[in-house]
């Protein structure tokens, strides 16, 4: 079969597979990088692939996968360009944990129980749903959706056994956990400031942050603005901390106000 003719025969095979589906064959190799396997009613060539981390959450991939073993996997994505689908075993090794995380829509809300704080973020054991077989808990938050505001510590906003209601963002297949965020069960602040703020307007707040290119400003409770550092003064300046020290109490302008982005430009030049 030539090139062309290969192509477009992987084409219509993979054109109907679907996120989700199950698909079953036969493992044509096992390497450092997954497992390659060659799917039912295609054996010209394995078009399925399984990362390292979807081969099994429990075992290496060396224990969970030999050449030529059947196994079924679940689909995460179909990629007609590559002629590849990436395939997940770690799915059908624990069917009642993705059952669970597939039922699952956007926004809505979970409870549950924070089990462990680490450095990338916390996780959360909830109240609905099977135990992970390796992480803490199911739930899981990165440090971004713990507040609006700018925390220097988790212990800010949670700690271990505290209850808390989170909005579920999206199923995280690599890890077979729910993101969740809990900050959005709550009213952004600065959204709210933005109705009553706009251009031109004069600000008064303490400096929290330098940084290298300006300095960050509180303008109200949970909202920052950023004062970039040809802002800070009408000459040049070498080193925004030249100008302002954290903690100081300045008098900026708003010079722009991006409610989508949520983007508070801000200039003391403008104000003095």
């Amino acid at each position: 079969m030539g090139d062309a003719s290969a192509d477009r025969a992987i084409g219509s095979f993979l054109a109907p597979i679907r996120v989700g589906d199950r698909r079953s064959g036969v493992v044509a190799a096992v390497t450092r990088s997954g497992v390659a396997v060659t799917l039912d009613g295609f054996a010209a060539r394995p078009l399925g692939a399984v990362g390292p981390l979807d081969v099994s959450w429990q075992r290496r991939v060396a224990d969970a996968a030999v050449v030529g073993q059947r196994v079924t996997a679940e689909v995460l994505s179909v990629d007609l360009e590559e002629g590849r689908v990436r395939l997940s075993m770690a799915a059908t090794e624990n069917p009642e944990l993705w059952a669970f995380l597939e039922r699952l829509r956007a926004g809505q809300r979970l409870a549950g129980t924070v089990a462990s704080i680490e450095s990338f973020g916390v996780f959360v054991v909830l109240d609905e749903g099977p135990d992970h077989p390796v992480f803490p808990g199911v739930g899981f938050i990165t440090y971004p959706e713990l507040s609006w505001r700018r925390i220097e510590a988790v212990s800010e906003v949670v700690e271990v056994g505290q209850r808390v209601c989170c909005e579920f963002l999206r199923f995280d297949m690599w890890n077979g956990e729910a993101r969740l965020s809990l900050r959005a069960t709550r009213p952004d602040p600065f959204l709210r400031f933005a109705e009553g703020v706009a251009v031109g307007r004069r600000l008064t707040g303490p400096v929290t942050k330098v940084l290298p290119f300006g300095v960050l400003v509180q303008v109200a409770e949970g909202v920052e603005g950023s004062v970039h550092r040809s802002e800070l003064s009408a000459g040049p300046v070498e080193a925004p901390e030249d100008v302002v020290r954290v903690g100081e109490e300045i008098t900026v302008v708003v010079t722009d106000l991006d409610r989508e982005r949520r983007r508070l430009s801000l200039s003391l030049r403008a104000a003095n």
